[in-house]
């Protein structure tokens, strides 16, 4: 057995000093093996109220590989898509007033997967209106500013927008294991922050701006989930069950740096910390969430905070938390 009480201490420390409210680990072998930890504050204003199992938290960017990659990689498989071809063969109206030299018209599906494009990281669309159509509108015809490959929100914001037409229906009629659900959740909800935008503590609503514009279901965030959920849905990547050979090998090979296709690989100095085998694939999210799968060693493990509540701006030393809690879970599991 994984002695996940010691693998926990970095994350209680950080509960226990105040640096965030509340925090769950939850660690997953492929044989099913379980073990889960939590302590602190679901929420800490206007009212105290206790971490619980029962909690839903917003999985922020971690939708991005547990509910968009997973549906891209699934529709490559049935064959509805080519990951090489370009998003135009989902989207042909995308920058349709310069179908000629429009670099939009050439990214393709494993492009943006593997955040490889010229995209900017984020921009602030929940600016420009409030009307979720528009918005999308606004998204496919705007002439991205450009610059090197970065990590990108507009990315999956694309290809969110690729599954709706692919599909015929909003993201939230995707299929999705118990555990995961896009907002409101079906329970309890974990605090974010207080939204200066909204006036208002946000708690079962998704946190992010632009998400939330576009009507809280977006292929870059609005996923929550329970700890259960993400372990079952990483369990479902350890055994083969929830993924098909292609869909698995697509995650673990590198497209570009350490990117693969939705996915960060291990590589120095990474949110799982340094004693992850060179088969490890993670990410993270905002609002102080994670999942990380080392294949080799067959184990999986979930640190889900909410470190942004009630404010983003304080130094919660999520990095360094991360980090501590992967070569946590790691020492105990080589115990």
């Amino acid at each position: 057995m994984i002695d996940d009480i010691a693998a926990f201490a970095p994350a209680n420390d950080a509960v226990m000093s105040g640096r965030i409210p509340g925090a769950t680990l939850g660690i997953v072998t492929k044989e099913g093996q379980r073990g889960i930890h939590f302590a602190g504050f679901a929420q800490t204003v206007p009212v105290p109220e206790l971490l619980t199992l029962d909690h839903w938290f917003d999985l922020a960017s971690v939708s991005k590989v547990v509910a968009t990659t997973t549906m891209i990689l699934r529709l490559a498989d049935q064959g509805v898509l080519d990951l090489d071809r370009p998003l135009t063969d989902a989207i042909p109206d995308l920058r349709q007033y310069d179908i000629a030299n429009a670099p939009e018209r050439r990214l393709t599906f494993r492009d943006c997967l593997a955040h490889n494009t010229h995209l900017p990281a984020v921009e602030p669309i929940y600016t420009y209106g409030d009307d979720p159509d528009r918005l999308r509108a606004f998204i496919l015809q705007r002439e991205w500013r450009q610059g090197p490959p970065v990590y990108s929100d507009i990315n999956f914001l694309l290809l969110g927008i690729a599954i709706e037409r692919l599909t015929g229906g909003s993201l939230d009629a995707l299929p999705l294991g118990a555990g995961l659900s896009w907002g409101p959740p079906p329970g309890p909800a974990v605090a974010t922050e207080r939204c200066s935008w909204r006036g208002r503590v946000l708690k079962g609503e998704v946190h992010d701006e632009n998400s939330f514009a576009l009507g809280g279901r977006t292929g870059h965030a609005g996923l929550f989930g329970t700890v259960a959920g993400v372990l079952d849905f990483a369990q479902g990547l350890l055994d083969g069950s929830g993924a098909s050979p292609a869909m698995l090998a697509a995650i673990r090979t590198r497209v570009a740096g350490h990117r693969t296709c939705g996915w960060d690989k291990f590589h120095t100095g990474w949110p799982g910390g340094d004693t992850c085998s060179p088969e490890t694939i993670g990410h993270t999210g905002f609002t102080g969430t994670g999942l990380w799968i080392d294949f080799d060693r067959g184990v999986a493990w979930t640190l889900l905070t909410n470190r942004v509540h009630p404010t983003r701006h304080a130094d919660s030393g999520i990095f360094t938390l991360r980090r501590a809690t992967g070569t946590a879970v790691l020492t105990a599991v080589d115990a």
